[in-house]
This record gives structure tokens, C-alpha cells and sequence, in this order.
């Protein structure tokens, strides 16, 4: 990545950022295009690869980027002593939730990212992708889980809310009029329910 792209203003790095998270979030790395990416960015596609040389280069960037401004969301919550499980997974939900009021289509990039069926995309990434999902599932398994169902357990929990919460944003990220705040709150809403069905 060209390290020039920083000094673009911020509102057109932005924009740059929001066009390609949102094409790349609802397309899958195979079919975006970088035709529709600059198209939404409203730039040019020679400006495009002078930044990033490749459709590759730019997903790179841009989990790389989404995983950064995640963590550094999540490491102001670090310190919270709220140590149930839905406690914790209502955290992560909150940092996304800050984070996707700059850049809404991050929180379901990182969903599609998980789930990229293209080997080259996904090999790409493959390290800090790990290195993410374990600082997340470190805050999970620090969770005290003594008020879950005895059958729920931790694992199954966790899933069932994973499972939930992707498909929540994978519907609201294919509607035309799409909303973070109409997003997470449903997000938070199935939380409260799923806490409720899951509790001891």
C-alpha cells in the first residue's frame, strides 16, 4: 500500500474506504469491482491503483484497517469489570457500533471477510484474520458463564449468537436505505432476547 494514500484529506480517504467496504462486503472479494468501488468513491481507477496496485492490495488495506480501528474501539472497553457473557459480547457489539458511525459497512466486511471463499483473498489475510478472532475469543473465554443454562455452555452460546447477529447484518447490508443505527438496534435488541433464553 502506498503510504501517500494518508495524505489524502481524511474525507476522501473516507470515502474511499466506505465505497470499498461496502462493494466488498456485499459482493465477496470474487465478485467485487473496482469499477463500482471508485464509482461509489466518486475517483478515479488510475487513482485507485496508484494508492493500492491491486483489487488485492486495496482488501489487504482495508481488513488491515478495519481490524486496527476494531481494536483500538475494543481496547477502551478493555477495563470494563462486566464479566458475564452477554456483558462482553454486548462490548464488542458497542465498540462495532462506534466504529461502523465513521465507517458503517465495517461490521459486515469483517462478517464477509470470515466467510471469503476465494483462497487468494483469504490466504492474504490469513494472519491478521487470526490474530483478530483470538483477541476476540480471549474476551469470551474470560467470561463468567455460571449464569448460562447448563446446556447452553459457552461454545454453543457464543455460536448461536454469532449465527444471529451475521445474519442480522447480512440482511440489513443488502437493503438500499441501510442504517447502523437501525442495524445495531436490532443487534442489541436479539442480544437481550438471546440473554434471556440462554440464562439459568
Amino acid at each position: 500500500m502506498n503510504e501517500k494514500f494518508f495524505d489524502l484529506s481524511k474525507e476522501k480517504q473516507d470515502r474511499i474506504i466506505n465505497a470499498a467496504m461496502r462493494v466488498f462486503s456485499q459482493n465477496g472479494y470474487r465478485h467485487a469491482g473496482t469499477d463500482e468501488v471508485v464509482k461509489r468513491a466518486g475517483i478515479s481507477k488510475g487513482l485507485l491503483f496508484h494508492y493500492f496496485e491491486s483489487k488485492l492490495g486495496l482488501y489487504v488495506f482495508l481488513y488491515d484497517y478495519a481490524v486496527r480501528y476494531m481494536l483500538l474501539e475494543l481496547s477502551g472497553d478493555e477495563k470494563q469489570t462486566e464479566n458475564g457473557l452477554f456483558a462482553r459480547l454486548s462490548l464488542i457489539e458497542e465498540a462495532s457500533f462506534r466504529a461502523c458511525r465513521q465507517y458503517p459497512w465495517l461490521r459486515a466486511f469483517l462478517d464477509s471477510v470470515r466467510e471469503e471463499n476465494s483462497r487468494e483473498a483469504a490466504a492474504a489475510v490469513a494472519k491478521q484474520k487470526e490474530q483478530y478472532e483470538r483477541k476476540l475469543a480471549e474476551m469470551l473465554k474470560q467470561a463468567d458463564v455460571r449464569l448460562l443454562r447448563p446446556k447452553a455452555g459457552l461454545e454453543k452460546t457464543v455460536r448461536i449468537v454469532d449465527y444471529t447477529l451475521r445474519g442480522l447484518t447480512r440482511e440489513h447490508c443488502r437493503r438500499e436505505d441501510f442504517s447502523p443505527e437501525e442495524l445495531f438496534g436490532e443487534i442489541f435488541s436479539y442480544l437481550k432476547l438471546l440473554e434471556g433464553l440462554c440464562s439459568a
